[in-house]
């Protein structure tokens, strides 16, 4: 199985993306790689331990990648947690702060069962905002959520620390 020095190794840097200033970790070429993709399939998965997971809950749009996969693996449903205006039936909502500005996302009010246990995936975790509100759909829920995992951290964002959650993983750390 791949390690997380083989996926960093992978992970392409591409300075001024999207826009001056920014430097944008490109996972594309760990996608592109059947045995890297795998593997972060698998650590990933692994992050729950060895607690039975009912769901496993992806964010828009690329957690949707990992979060599916993860779910293969771990034998639990997939849940998308969506931008607004995207799910097709009744949802829960939350706003969250961006730079300049707010968003929202929605979960299928039906998606998650009181007291399922919950893995949360996303393939980045930058200032947090996304996460957090996701955090709160599942709660409002009544999900029991075990951990909340990502393939990337940005630690210098502080994201970890909106998060509010004690089992926060990051196959890497930046």
């Amino acid at each position: 199985m791949p390690t997380a020095a083989d996926l960093d190794a992978a992970i392409r840097d591409v300075p001024d993306f999207p826009k001056p200033g920014i430097l944008f970790k490109d996972i594309t070429p760990v996608l592109g790689d059947p045995d890297l993709f795998r593997g972060s399939l698998e650590l990933l998965a692994e992050t729950a331990g060895d607690i039975k997971i009912d769901k496993v809950v992806g964010i828009d749009a690329r957690g949707f990648i990992f979060a599916a996969g993860v779910a293969h693996i771990l034998g639990a449903g997939f849940v998308p947690v969506r931008k607004k205006g995207k799910l097709p039936w009744t949802t829960h909502q939350m706003a969250y702060s961006l730079e300049y500005g707010e968003d929202v996302v929605e979960i299928h009010a039906d998606a998650i069962q009181p007291g399922e246990k919950v893995l949360l995936v996303d393939d980045l975790l930058a200032t947090g905002g996304t996460a957090a509100a996701a955090i709160k759909l599942l709660k409002a829920l009544d999900a029991d959520i075990v951990a909340v995992s990502f393939l990337i951290e940005l630690a210098s964002l502080k994201g970890r620390e909106v998060l509010g959650h004690p089992q926060i993983n990051a196959l890497l750390t930046y």
